[in-house]
């Protein structure tokens, strides 16, 4: 057909339009001829809806439509294109479906299409967004694939993934054969991921000189990839709109009387649009959420309802455009008010946004290798992503940016680019893939930046402790099959340890709890009593890994005995617990086993209850997590660190600190650098069980502390005999091979 030759930029406007001959006709003959004029979705044969031909018209008015013969062109030309545009060009929608009609064109015969994103919200929404404006369905023909979650099908075409789920896929497919073409999306977010493959896929290119790679960035990175990738062709999308751009430099130092003052002298002022608020971290937003909720209460009801929407990083929903009917209820009677963080950048594409308040900085993780622990650090954002705020305004209509800070401090303080990821987070995963990659023959990565020496060298000490690496610096076979779970070294180690020590399920579940969102709820002001008294209900006189599984038996147990998913919504909100959160573990708990019974590891029948299971779950838990243990140094609550100097408290939603019994010796399992230093999911300890499984060199390598001289006490009065029998009985359970050891080193 004419339709499916590449024409020129303006030839999806020449096709015809038949709304009308869906809905009626005056006759047979003249129905017959309406269906013969029927225009056919060849991504599945039937006949495009109306509402395709509704969408097309909106898309022909993104910026980036005019570059797509040039695109195409470049694409059938050239093994890789860059594409840079700025926020809410198109590029992440469109880009992916001209790659669609390429593979198309040549029958699917090197493969589909992946488009990768940083965040998991993303990936999904663009599915979704796509898949309609394919006119396909969600799930078959465009899908998506995110952790714990695959909604694609045999006949997908085009996915959407995370880059963390391409990156795993690379570990059963080294080559990616079952792609076409490749895009990398949002690289300027500078993600480990998005890194790591942006090196790797250099020599699968090579390997595969048939496959294309697409790589997606805002302009402020683009220099920095040309010369990576070398003489590429680029695409430059420009997108041009009026934003009034106000400097408020004395507002930075009460950023947030000034907000809240903004945000109503908005509303008042009658100007319609929504208000999306960058705020330095979810505390922040937190704190605004209330304070917003309970003035706007107060407002002129003809102004129109303020409706606050706290957009948390976590958050499964991205501000779309919304659809007629909600555009106009909101335009009339709504005004959104949008409270989210430098991770809510990607997520807002409405274009009823017409106010933008940035305060300047944002609370970032740093890992500081030295103490293995993470430093939240308030410092101000790049100018990139002071950029890319600005192009969050809608462009239907002219729209005011208002910047919490001074020009002076936007060119002198703040860098030009965002920091990589790869420089500033616990490399410790990053390169337990690397090492896995390694044995398919593609071990040599080809950085864009180095990796900090000092986070590398901490990594790869981190594995030998945790036993994944051989002699020779390899991966281990038991370092192989860490690398299968999707989880973090320390906590794949303590599955496999549960091995040995037949608490496998438990262990599942602690894995599925720790790993889905917290399963408490935010409370509002006022319910922190009545939550307290709902929460001692589940509390587990061992710690709070043992808390965690209560819960979610008790979640489970709601499950099964309920006739409807409202009444078990119904059960958390009464116990003030996160639903979402709950179904999450349940999911993430249902592959972790399944990836248990898929490399056939020994999985004991449940005894959670029983002495001899609790000891056997702090036993596993210590196998992974020996590196995170700290000791009450004065008996008031005040926990040093084993591994530094470091005091910390006790999480105030810890079962032991809601009890006030602190224990001497605890586990713990995340601890940051704050405000408030506080230890998460505590379970207490003995020494005398640190000693006996902690690696001896580990704890040889501990600096000087008074709990060092505790355990060396404590090791001294360990019998020889009772040790030489501990070893006996772990040599009898594990395999012969040191490398496949599980519960000591």
């Amino acid at each position: 057909m004419e339709e499916e030759e590449l024409e020129g930029p303006n030839s999806a406007s020449e096709k015809r339009y038949f709304p009308e001959s869906l809905d009626s006709s005056d006759g047979d003959e003249e129905g017959i001829l309406a269906c013969e004029d029927l225009e056919l979705n060849p991504f599945d044969g039937l006949p495009y809806s109306s509402r395709y031909y509704k969408l097309l018209k909106e898309r022909e008015d993104l910026p980036i439509w005019k570059e797509k013969y040039s695109f195409m062109e470049n694409l059938l030309q050239n093994q890789i294109v860059i594409v840079s545009g700025d926020a809410k060009c198109g590029k992440s929608s469109q880009v992916p479906q001209w790659c669609a009609e390429y593979c198309l064109s040549v029958r699917y015969q090197h493969g589909g299409v992946v488009c990768t994103q940083v965040r998991p919200q993303s990936a999904v929404q663009l599915a979704l967004r796509v898949a309609d404006e394919m006119d396909v369905n969600i799930g078959h023909e465009v899908g998506y694939v995110i952790p714990f979650e695959n909604c694609c099908a045999s006949e997908t075409i085009l996915r959407y993934c995370t880059d963390g789920m391409l990156q795993r896929e690379m570990m059963s497919s080294p080559f990616l054969g079952s792609y076409g073409v490749i895009i990398l999306d949002d690289v300027h977010e500078r993600s480990i991921a998005t890194d790591v493959l942006l090196g790797l896929l250099k020599d699968v290119l090579m390997a595969r000189p048939e496959l294309k790679l697409i790589i997606n960035s805002s302009p402020h990175l683009i220099s920095k990839l040309i010369s990576y990738y070398g003489n590429v062709p680029l695409i430059e999308v420009k997108k041009q709109h009026p934003v009034e751009v106000v400097y408020l430099s004395g507002a930075q130092k009460e950023s947030f009387e000034s907000i809240l003052r903004l945000i109503f002298e908005i509303h008042q002022s009658g100007e319609k649009g929504d208000i999306v608020v960058f705020l330095a971290c979810e505390q922040d937003i937190e704190k605004a959420y209330e304070i917003v909720c309970q003035e706007g209460s107060n407002l002129n009801p003809d102004l129109g309802e303020l409706v606050v929407v706290p957009l948390y990083p976590e958050e499964k929903c991205a501000l779309f455009k919304p659809n007629e009917e909600t555009e106009k209820r909101c335009q009339v009677y709504q005004r959104r008010v949008v409270l989210t963080t430098s991770s809510g950048e990607s997520l807002i594409w409405s274009n009823t946004v017409k106010f933008v308040i940035d305060v300047g900085v944002e609370r970032r993780k740093v890992y500081n290798p030295r103490i293995r622990a993470n430093s939240l650090v308030t410092q101000p954002i790049s100018q990139s992503q002071a950029e890319i705020r600005k192009q969050i305004v809608g462009s239907s209509s002219p729209g005011k940016l208002f910047r919490l800070y001074s020009e002076e401090f936007a060119s002198k303080d703040m860098r030009p680019l965002k920091p990589a990821e790869m420089q500033e987070a616990n490399l410790t995963s990053m390169v337990l893939f690397v090492k896995r990659i390694d044995i398919a023959g593609l071990g040599h990565c080809d950085f864009i930046n180095r990796p900090a020496p000092e986070s590398l060298m901490q990594a790869l000490e981190d594995l030998d402790y945790l036993a994944a690496l051989d002699n020779d610096g390899n991966l281990s076979e038991f370092g192989i099959i860490m690398s299968e779970f999707p989880l973090d070294p320390q906590l794949s180690k303590s599955i496999l340890a549960s091995c040995e020590f037949d608490c496998v399920e438990e262990m599942l579940t602690i894995a599925a709890m720790v790993t889905a969102p917290n399963c408490f709820s935010n409370l509002p002001r006022g319910a922190e009593e009545a939550a307290l008294t709902c929460w001692k209900t589940f509390l587990h006189p061992e710690g709070d890994h043992f808390t965690l599984i209560n819960i979610y038996k008790a979640y489970q147990d709601t499950a099964l005995n309920s006739t409807s998913e409202h009444c078990v919504e119904k059960w958390c909100h009464d116990h003030f617990l996160n639903c979402c959160a709950l179904r999450m573990a349940d999911v993430i708990r249902a592959e972790l086993l399944e990836i248990v019974k898929r490399i056939e590891l020994p999985c004991a029948e449940p005894a959670f209850g029983s002495e001899e299971n609790a000891l056997n779950i702090k036993k596993a838990l210590l196998s992974g997590y020996f590196m995170q243990i700290a000791r009450d140094v004065d008996g008031s609550g005040n926990y040093l660190m084993l591994t530094h100097k470091q005091v910390a408290q006790l999480h105030p939603r810890s079962g032991y600190s809601i009890t006030k019994k602190m224990p001497e010796w605890v586990l713990f399992h995340k601890f940051s650098i704050a405000e408030n230093n506080y230890i998460r999911i505590t379970s207490e300890i003995s020494p005398e069980l640190f000693m006996q499984l902690a690696p001896q060199y580990y704890f040889s390598n501990l600096p000087p502390s008074e709990s060092k001289d505790i355990l060396h006490q404590v090791m001294d009065h360990l019998s020889p005999m009772s040790t030489m029998k501990k070893e006996q009985n772990v040599c009898e359970k594990c395999p012969e091979t040191a490398e496949q050891r599980c519960a000591l080193q």
